[in-house]
């Protein structure tokens, strides 16, 4: 009986091409991530469910992925990388130096519904910095943020901020603090589903006076300064989460990046565990595929896990929103071939030569694909461009006795022939060089 190759809802399969240039984005950004001293570190797929969802809130925790294990234990795949780094750090923190600077790019799985860029099975690449609540973290993940995009050529990028902190101050104001999750929730859905459903959703809850006011907070001012004061204001004075925002802001300005951050009062994120800042990253040209980028502050979540407060700050760039949005834009770089030199088969008996040839070029740092079986010149020449790759080897009897190699430039149908293998590859390494600028 032949099995249908079916795939489940929200997941995919990744030809080559695609999945090497995600790999391309993520090698960029862990050299990027280890740039600034943060360390890679990795954890279990599955949690146990009641450690899992210490802190996850609301629809997050109707999307887990939930079942017993073989042992009846109640299991549960993470949900994303933050609740289970939180958990490692309870567990681990004896052994680590402290603030700990962390990075950790993998999958993650929630069952929600799908859309452009939202899938079931997504990768998430996470930078956290844990054990201190200075403003300086908090400055040093945003500016990570910024030059992660600029690692990745990306220009054309808003990330807007807002303070958890100084919203909990304002409904305190309101004298509604105490309903800060539901009214979050609700102003968390502005950008799908608009102000005056939103007006609704937050009548349910307090009186229309206090509504006007809450519409009132999540309308920024043109100016990062200007909302400031409108939060000034409507929080009646001054307050130390107000003065964190002016530090940073005062930092971009000497940076000389104030441009690409935006105080916007109307990001709350979705989860429950941030306490202070918080933030989402928009492409300008494509707002309505959402952040591509956004995290906060959360100086409790630890404390699930510890007697040691260990507050913490951190961010992550979805990796399936983003090169949705990068194919959107017509901006998917082109990924490199599998292989720089393609080793032709000529001749069955040369099999373990062909293998030789191909050990001496990668010695030299060129990588090759020997193929395997023996075929006329045109076809094993179309399988090579097929697979883009720019340089074929040709080796016969003749060659091996001389000891010397052919070889095809593939792109400019330039044939190099009767020369040794040290030529070959200083005409490949040239040319990678030239193509690099260096």
């Amino acid at each position: 009986m032949l099995i249908e190759p079916k795939i489940l809802k929200g997941f995919r399969d990744f030809l080559p091409e695609e999945a090497a240039a995600r790999k391309e984005i993520v090698h960029k950004l862990q050299t990027l991530f280890e740039s600034f001293g943060f360390q890679t570190i990795d954890t279990p797929v599955l949690e146990y469910t009641e450690v899992l969802l210490g802190k996850g809130g609301g629809e997050t925790d109707k999307q887990v992925y939930r079942f017993n294990d073989q042992g009846g234990r109640d299991v549960a795949m993470r949900f994303d990388l933050t609740v289970p780094f939180a958990r490692f750090m309870g567990r681990n923190e004896a052994k680590l130096p402290l603030p700990f600077k962390r990075y950790h790019i993998d999958k993650v799985w929630r069952g929600e519904n799908t859309q452009r860029g939202r899938y079931r099975e997504f990768t998430q690449c996470d930078f956290d910095i844990v054990g201190t609540d200075a403003v300086s973290a908090d400055l040093e993940i945003l500016l990570m943020m910024h030059e992660a995009f600029e690692t990745l050529g990306i220009d054309d990028i808003t990330i807007k901020i807002n303070h958890r902190g100084v919203f909990s101050h304002f409904l305190q104001q309101l004298e509604i603090d105490e309903q800060l999750i539901d009214v979050m929730r609700s102003i968390d859905k502005l950008a799908k589903i608009g102000e005056e459903k939103v007006r609704e959703l937050l009548l349910e809850l307090i009186d229309e006076k206090k509504v006007d006011l809450l519409l009132r907070y999540i309308k920024p001012e043109e100016s990062f300064e200007g909302s400031i004061e409108m939060m000034r204001q409507l929080c009646g004075g001054d307050h130390e989460e107000i003065r964190r925002l002016e530090v940073l802001y005062r930092s971009f300005q000497e940076l000389g990046v104030e441009d690409r951050f935006f105080l916007d009062t109307s990001i709350m994120r979705g989860l429950d565990y941030y306490t202070g800042i918080v933030y989402e990253t928009f492409f300008n040209d494509l707002p309505e595929i959402g952040s591509v980028c956004s995290g906060g502050r959360y100086d409790n979540l630890a404390s699930l896990y510890s007697k040691t407060k260990l507050p913490g700050v951190g961010s992550s760039i979805g990796l399936d929103r983003l090169v949705a949005a990068l194919q959107e834009l017509g901006r998917m770089e082109i990924h490199h071939p599998a292989a720089q030199l393609a080793v032709f088969c000529m001749n069955p008996r040369l099999q373990s030569y062909y293998q030789s040839l191909a050990r001496e070029f990668r010695r030299r740092g060129i990588s090759c694909d020997v193929f395997l079986e023996p075929k006329k010149l045109g076809p094993q020449f179309k399988a090579a461009e097929r697979k883009n790759i720019p340089y074929a080897l040709i080796c016969g009897e003749d060659e091996k006795e001389r000891g010397k190699v052919s070889m095809k430039d593939l792109n400019k149908r330039i044939n190099h022939s009767m020369i040794s293998i040290e030529e070959a590859a200083e005409i490949i390494v040239s040319a990678n060089s030239a193509e690099k600028g260096t």
